[in-house]
């Protein structure tokens, strides 16, 4: 029942990336990065809070949130979990310039499903995962329309069940802004 469930959520997911502008999305990102001897790769959609908080002359504190889907791929044994899909929602707080243009600081907590719960030898306990993340890019270009950044993830249960590895991935992440 649990993997139809994942499937379903799966194949919502696609089809609400593949159907991103007609959404008002206001941007997409691509991400890879690796750690704890798996890579990863995913997709995102991005929709801004159109909030700012803390403005002051030059800085204020946004936000958006990212839906993502990612694919993990690990350098297991014979006899061990090689992939993982994930489906991820994550409201993001960053810290930018009001021209939203040039450097910005980011961090997030975000929620995380992921098709099983190991791969090579990491037990993660349980296919929910919290994503914790800190970055940090800049963004440029016309319009300011990219953004090439850096983040550091930590994904675990957060001890809901033991085990809990986690594990952690250093990303590359470019983003293009529709707005």
């Amino acid at each position: 029942m649990m993997k139809k469930k994942l499937s379903a959520g799966m194949a919502a997911a696609v089809l609400l990336l593949a159907a991103a502008p007609a959404v008002a999305v206001d941007a997409i990102a691509v991400e890879a990065g690796s750690g704890d001897s798996t890579d990863m790769a995913r997709i995102a959609i991005q929709w801004d809070w159109s909030k700012r908080w803390f403005e002051g002359a030059e800085w204020h504190v946004g936000g958006y949130w990212d839906l993502s889907l990612g694919h993990w791929r690990s350098d297991a044994l014979p006899g061990q979990n090689r992939d993982i899909t994930e489906i991820g929602l994550t409201p993001v707080f960053r810290l930018q310039r009001n021209r939203l243009e040039g450097a910005y600081l980011e961090a997030a907590v975000g929620f995380h499903l992921l098709s099983r719960t190991t791969i090579g030898d990491k037990r993660l306990g349980t296919r929910f995962q919290f994503g914790d993340r800190l970055g940090l890019g800049y963004r440029f270009g016309a319009r300011s329309a990219w953004d090439l950044g850096y983040r550091f993830q930590h994904l675990s249960n957060g001890g809901i069940k033991k085990p809990n590895n986690g594990i952690n991935f250093h990303q590359v992440r470019l983003q293009h802004h529709f707005k």
